[in-house]
């Protein structure tokens, strides 16, 4: 019998992240080859407070590291104490954002365990894991199993329901900071240079409005009425970043974020293959293009053709009277 270690992921002010309900929701998914219970690991200046919002889940133990090291992210400092803890379990398991992408091939390099990214799903076969793997811009799938006694997985949300609370209470347990290696003196965390929005983070977003280059320089003009009038967060493609109309840290797709909204819009977007793989698991797709052909109305449940400079400040006006 062994157990399941979800590392959780905590903002640039140590609150909690959305996405390590999708972990959550991965280690659950793992636990009939497991054959234990799943446990949750909190690293952060005061992990404690993060950690209260974890307990009703149905983890075996929510265990908390605060140390002044941890109040922001270097791999460096948080490797040693993840793979302490996790030599204790069979599984260790995080989200597939740029924290768990950085953090766990470290982790399992110390733990010398094999390691599975980005993953979209696992099963149980024969009692053995099977991860399923996206490959070819999500077009195809590959599954893998891993042959040693440790296993770690990073799991991509856009392909994971969050997991719900359970009920109950979590014990909290505190465990001591592991010491680091002596290369972690020589990386200082210095600053992070982050588009600020009161908009929703895109990553956590459960609507979200997103355009592509045909908006030219009235991206911003067009995009922002109707992504206020939805309370959404707003994307881009990335040939709308790439040519200037966009700030980077919108881009949606294969090369930029992985997301699945409740509600997706569109807006001038074709529909080429690397943006699809990044958007396709929203649960409804809402296209607007002039294009009758464009790819991206194979993938939409709803799609309107007509010229987005029109249609866009319309639907904003109709959604105005609905308010």
């Amino acid at each position: 019998m062994s157990d399941a270690l979800v590392i959780a992921e905590l903002d640039e002010d140590g609150k909690l992240k959305k996405t390590t309900l999708s972990a959550i929701t991965f280690a659950k998914l793992a636990l009939p080859a497991l054959g234990g219970t799943f446990s949750i690991l909190v690293l952060g200046a005061n992990a404690a407070t993060a950690a209260a919002e974890l307990t009703g889940y149905g983890a075996a133990k929510v265990l908390t590291c605060s140390d002044a090291a941890f109040a922001k992210y270097t791999a460096e400092q948080f490797t040693s104490t993840v793979a302490e803890v996790g030599k204790g379990f069979g599984l260790v398991v995080a989200t597939a954002s740029s924290f768990g992408k950085d953090l766990l091939p470290r982790v399992a390099a110390r733990l010398d365990a094999a390691y599975a990214g980005d993953c979209a799903g696992v099963s149980v076969e024969g009692g053995k894991l099977v991860y399923k793997r996206p490959m070819f811009a999500g077009n195809a799938y590959g599954y893998c199993t891993l042959g040693t006694p440790i296993q770690v997985a990073t799991a991509r949300q856009s392909e994971l329901d969050p997991a719900a609370p359970s009920g109950g209470t979590s014990p909290v347990e505190a465990v001591a900071k592991a010491a680091p290696p002596a290369s972690a003196a020589r990386v200082e965390f210095v600053s992070l240079e982050a588009v600020k929005s009161a908009r929703p983070d895109l990553g956590e977003a459960s609507v979200i409005v997103s355009g592509g280059r045909g908006l030219k320089e009235k991206f911003m003009e067009v995009l922002e009425p109707l992504a206020d009038a939805l309370g959404a967060a707003l994307g881009a493609s990335r040939a709308a970043v790439d040519a200037g109309y966009a700030p980077g840290d919108f881009q949606v797709g294969q090369t930029g974020k992985i997301v699945a909204p409740q509600l997706y819009i569109a807006v001038g977007i074709s529909g080429a293959i690397q943006h699809i793989a990044g958007m396709k698991g929203s649960k409804v797709i809402v296209a607007i293009n002039k294009d009758p052909e464009a790819p991206i109305f194979q993938l939409a449940d709803y799609g309107l053709v007509a010229d987005m400079f029109t249609a866009v400040p319309a639907l904003v006006t109709e959604l105005k009277k609905r308010a």
